[in-house]
């Protein structure tokens, strides 16, 4: 989309990121599931376009065990690797440099963590990775903080997609902060995507009701008790969402507000 502008993004039936388009909305992971086959049944389900692999954690090049890419398709589906499991820029840098190399991707997904229990992004170690793969030619969608002020950093820096955390990764908690949320959203020129912390279908239908252009999931999903089920239910969530974004909410009033006329009662 040549126009980046909030106006533009919120009207267009598709989001761009660096120059690929998609008209679905939610991205799914490939981690937590019993097998392969029960991933691929759900990002299925979910109506996903793009997929996100974590490079250290899923098998890509072992022809010896199953492979991701026998269940996914690549011609199917777009790959995004990630970094998750790096503490370091340096490692998440190296990390996405030989996932280059294994499969040619461009389009990459950095998440820099700051310790193993929160899982919170470590903002300073995930801007210097950014600057190094800006200058090494990726397109970079970045796992982020909630804060506004980061977020155009990361962008101005030459952010692809800027992908705030809703609650810690695998938490389940929902949206904690729907004001920051917004108002990245309307702040940011490139694709604004909710990552981390949805945990049913409500949270991904307020995500996309704040403005956002998708959202990404995975625990909420693999670790539903129908993952499958709960994938079409995810893709619903984000399409109502979107749809009551778009037809643009009723005011929020202190007081109650009659619904039929106040005039012209018969006495």
């Amino acid at each position: 989309m040549a126009d980046g502008s909030w106006e533009a993004r919120r009207s267009a039936d598709s989001f761009t990121v660096a120059d690929r388009t998609f008209r679905s909305r939610l991205i799914v992971g490939t981690g937590k599931y019993k097998d392969y086959a029960e991933n691929a049944a759900a990002a299925e389900a979910a109506g996903a376009e793009i997929v996100t692999v974590a490079v250290r954690r899923v098998n890509l090049s072992n022809p010896n065990e199953p492979m991701l890419v026998d269940y996914l398709r690549p011609d199917r589906f777009t790959f995004l690797p990630n970094t998750a499991g790096c503490f370091t820029g340096e490692d998440a840098v190296r990390t996405l440099r030989l996932a280059r190399e294994a499969g040619g991707w461009n389009l990459v997904k950095l998440e820099v963590l700051s310790d193993p229990d929160t899982l919170y992004p470590d903002m300073v170690e995930t801007l210097h990775a950014l600057e190094l793969l800006i200058a090494d030619g990726f397109d970079v969608m970045v796992y982020c903080s909630d804060d506004p002020v980061m977020a155009r950093r990361l962008e101005d820096a030459g952010a692809a997609a800027i992908m705030p955390l809703g609650a810690p990764i695998g938490s389940g908690l929902g949206i904690q902060n729907r004001l920051n949320i917004r108002l990245i959203a309307e702040q940011a020129r490139v694709p604004v995507l909710v990552d981390a912390g949805v945990g049913t279908a409500s949270d991904a239908a307020i995500a996309m009701e704040l403005g956002c252009d998708g959202v990404l999931m995975n625990t909420a999903i693999a670790e539903a008790r129908d993952p499958v089920r709960m994938a079409r239910a995810m893709k619903l969530a984000v399409e109502a969402g979107r749809e009551a974004f778009l037809a643009g909410r009723m005011p929020v009033r202190t007081y109650g507000a009659a619904s039929s006329p106040t005039s012209g009662y018969i006495s």
